[in-house]
């Protein structure tokens, strides 16, 4: 596989990599990103060997900017993705939400900091329970219908939200939604119980982000005193990321890596793309070293052993009603315990 390998994102007919190049650390405003001139060099190495997906969003500091830049010269060969319903303006209400305000607002400021006149792919970036899911619905159609975005996606939302919206939007000939971005990685597989079932079923292509569990699963915090004090351990520590759970889960990987004589982070990346729905994870980098290491996870074949070893150290407990519906006991009551394949 190569960044070239292209895939269909979910029901629609756009090539996408198998890998998108996330550009949240394209800036300094983290406190542990990258400088314009280190963020042009990222970008080069990506494009030169085939990726064409792109990620940002309308919260991720200086990224829109930096990217209108570095896009220019090549808008029509890459698929832009950004988000919208985060605040952008402190102190103004209407600047943060879903609604179709602040969805018109957001587009056009990141049509303007980008440089184009559309973008090929919008998020919601996160849910808002307060504005009703038809507006949200008919303001991406709208958009769609001007040429200002191609297709339309969500994040960070409930999966029953999401397939009402879909069934709404097929019924009623608005713009399907194409895209999932969820947190996925072997540190965090909450979306199997819901998200991950429903998007296979509803033709969302997903593109999982923190797919090493904020470097968890690189390696860097092998022990609990690792990099201490240091700003992105302590913002991964106030997610929950750095746990004694997570920390075993990156003992396995790393042991997986040794095996198989690549780095740990290519271990994960490699088990992520690998997932059943899976189009393409984003990756982020803040060197070229780091980039060119997360790319080469796309060379990583790993055995069914070490599959197996990996998924069951990260398992979860999916829990009701997904434990009762596979148990010995639902089956006897509905099939009479025979075995019956699902093709």
């Amino acid at each position: 596989m190569s960044l070239d390998t292209y895939r269909l994102l979910g029901r629609s007919g756009l090539r996408i990599s198998p890998l998108a190049l996330g550009t949240a650390t394209f800036g300094n405003e983290w406190g542990w990103g990258s400088a314009p001139d280190d963020a042009r060099r990222l970008f080069e190495i990506y494009v030169e060997r085939g990726g064409n997906f792109i990620d940002t969003a309308a919260s991720y500091g200086g990224s829109e900017e930096l990217l209108g830049e570095l896009v220019h010269d090549r808008r029509e060969s890459l698929v832009l993705a950004t988000k919208y319903s985060t605040l952008r303006t402190p102190g103004d209400p209407n600047s943060g939400g879903s609604h179709r305000k602040n969805l018109f607002a957001s587009v056009e400021n990141s049509l303007r900091r980008l440089g184009t006149d559309h973008v090929d792919l919008l998020y919601v970036h996160v849910w808002d329970v307060l504005t009703p899911f038809e507006e949200v619905l008919r303001g991406l159609d709208d958009l769609v219908r001007q040429g200002k975005v191609l297709y339309v996606g969500m994040s960070n939302t409930p999966a029953w939200e999401i397939s009402r919206m879909q069934a709404v939007a097929d019924l009623r000939g608005w713009s399907p939604l194409v895209a999932l971005q969820i947190e996925y990685s072997l540190i965090n597989r909450g979306a199997e119980r819901d998200l991950i079932p429903m998007a296979r079923n509803l033709g969302l292509g997903m593109s999982p982000y923190s797919p090493l569990g904020g470097g968890v699963l690189s390696g860097k915090y092998s022990a609990p005193e690792s990099e201490p004090g240091s700003n992105r351990r302590s913002f991964n520590e106030g997610l929950g990321m750095v746990t004694s759970r997570t920390l075993g889960i990156a003992d396995v990987v790393r042991e997986v890596a040794s095996e198989v004589d690549r780095t740990p982070a290519q271990v994960a990346l490699a088990w992520n793309l690998r997932r059943p729905g899976v189009t393409a994870p984003v990756v982020g980098a803040r060197t070229p070293e780091q980039l060119l290491g997360n790319l080469a996870a796309l060379e990583v074949e790993l055995t069914d052993e070490q599959t197996t070893r990996l998924d069951d150290v990260s398992a979860i407990d999916l829990g009701y009603p997904h434990d009762l519906l596979t148990g010995d006991h639902i089956r006897a009551v509905m099939s009479g315990g025979l075995t019956i394949e699902s093709r």
